[in-house]
């Protein structure tokens, strides 16, 4: 217990940040461990967020709802190109090369920043046609436009709070990621209550009160990620020139990121489709849903966590020229993950009113919310390898196979599955959960068959 306490300390602290050399167990740990606690704080912001929204009605949670589908176009750009930075970053790392990892990051400096701005602009001036867009009758729109045009202004801080953890990730540092994130979501949890319920000095601002909170809590996080890269004593450092436009690294970036972007666009496009077609049920629907997946991000993103770790030390080996041991670091991550997947699956199942309950008391909204988790649920198994063995591929620089999975199994297979069983043979709600879990079992058979074939171990980044 002694050695483990102080493994996990080791981990917390991220005294080690090249995972080349030693014990493949001993580098899933100590990059999991700050990788899991970041994506659980990650996952904080939405539960915490819903959890206070849900005070104010199922109007409230139906306007997080559709506005946060859409949003996660702006999530998926942001962690297509994390998933680049991370590849390029832990390639120059496992080439000792860490002042060409400086010079990455400057560069994802500048490219977040420019496409945070963009989709914000856009999102802030449509923000009504959004919602319309989305299915929101006239009051929703009327009530919610206001945290529908603050989260898309805050679209900047969104992409750079997930590029820079990517850089930092890549690095070996995972440990600051992570305290990035406690910083943001603690934020976050105090500012909330006080501007949704106009505590103390500040105005009641209802809903919008939610993307105040959440917006200062990550700019909060990107300016201690900031600082973090900058410092002399960090494990890269970003100087002024790295952050003036270099066209060759720049163009290596993008090239990575959209295969990144791509995938993770086909998954959210998925889930937007999805949504859509949950809101032809009523809002009482959307609203369990959105309860539901809330939740259900509070498991997925820390297990993005260990697939994280897998993506590291995938792109730190190879560039060590080891790429056997890529190899095994990413199935032992993935079976860690499986592990952790199945026993959240069952506490889940069994406990899934008792859990949603402390989110609602509507019973039309907590039936749905229950009968989605416990759907879910049965492909997490499969999910968990999907999940890391993916994300191993986006490691090595092979970000283009994960993208052609994830255009088959989603919109493909789970679009047109999920319409056929909600609406054509009549199951409802409950025929659009069916088509989440058949289609992620699917990829991850895909994705295993397609990782033991070794292709990925000969990509060039």
């Amino acid at each position: 217990m002694t050695k483990f306490f102080r493994l996990f300390l080791a981990a917390l602290r991220g005294t080690e940040t090249n995972f080349t050399s030693g014990s493949i167990n001993r580098a899933i740990f100590l990059l999991s461990v700050p990788m899991i606690l970041e994506m659980v704080m990650e996952s904080l912001f939405a539960v915490v967020d819903v959890f206070f929204v849900a005070k104010i009605g199922t109007e409230a949670i139906a306007t997080v709802g559709l506005t946060e589908s859409v949003l996660t176009i702006v999530y998926s750009i942001a962690i297509g190109l994390s998933t680049a930075a991370t590849a390029l970053v832990s390639r120059r790392i496992g080439e000792e090369n860490n002042r060409g990892a400086g010079t990455v990051v400057g560069q994802v400096i500048l490219v977040s920043t420019a496409l945070g701005l963009l989709m914000g602009i856009v999102g802030f001036l449509f923000a009504e046609d959004i919602l319309r867009l989305m299915g929101g009758d006239p009051k929703l729109i009327r009530n919610g436009v206001g945290f529908t045009r603050m989260i898309f202004a805050s679209a900047p801080a969104i992409m750079l709070l997930y590029t820079l953890s990517g850089c930092l990730r890549g690095s070996g540092d995972a440990s600051v990621a992570m305290r990035s994130l406690w910083l943001a979501n603690g934020v976050n949890i105090v500012l909330c209550p006080v501007f949704i319920f106009g505590l103390g000095p500040f105005p009641e601002l209802g809903v919008m009160g939610s993307a105040v909170a959440t917006t200062i809590g990550r700019s909060a996080g990107v300016l201690y990620q900031l600082n973090a890269l900058t410092r002399v004593k960090g494990a890269i450092q970003v100087l002024r020139a790295d952050v003036v436009v270099d066209m060759g690294i720049v163009r290596n970036l993008l090239g990575l990121a959209i295969g990144g972007t791509s995938q993770f666009l086909v998954g959210s496009a998925s889930w937007i489709f999805l949504t859509r077609i949950l809101s032809t049920f009523g809002s009482d629907v959307v609203a369990g849903y959105t309860i539901a997946i809330r939740i259900i991000v509070f498991t997925i993103l820390p297990s993005w966590g260990m697939a994280n770790a897998a993506a590291t030390l995938v792109g730190q080996n190879l560039g060590a020229n080891q790429p056997e041991r890529a190899e095994t670091s990413a199935w032992r991550a993935a079976f860690c993950n499986m592990l952790f997947l199945a026993t959240v699956g069952v506490g889940f199942f069994l406990g899934a009113k008792p859990i949603v309950g402390l989110f609602d008391n509507n019973v039309q909204v907590v039936t749905i919310a229950v009968e989605c988790l416990k759907i879910f649920c049965l492909g997490y198994l499969f999910m968990a390898y999907g999940m890391v063995l993916s994300q191993s591929l986006n490691g090595a620089g092979d970000t283009r196979t994960p993208t052609i999975i994830n255009i088959f199994c989603f919109w493909i297979v789970e679009i047109p599955l999920a319409y056929t069983l909600a609406h054509l043979l009549n199951w409802g709600p409950s025929g659009v959960f069916w088509s989440v879990a058949i289609s992620e079992t699917l990829l991850a058979g895909i994705a295993i068959w397609v990782f033991r074939r070794g292709r990925w171990k000969t990509v060039q980044v």
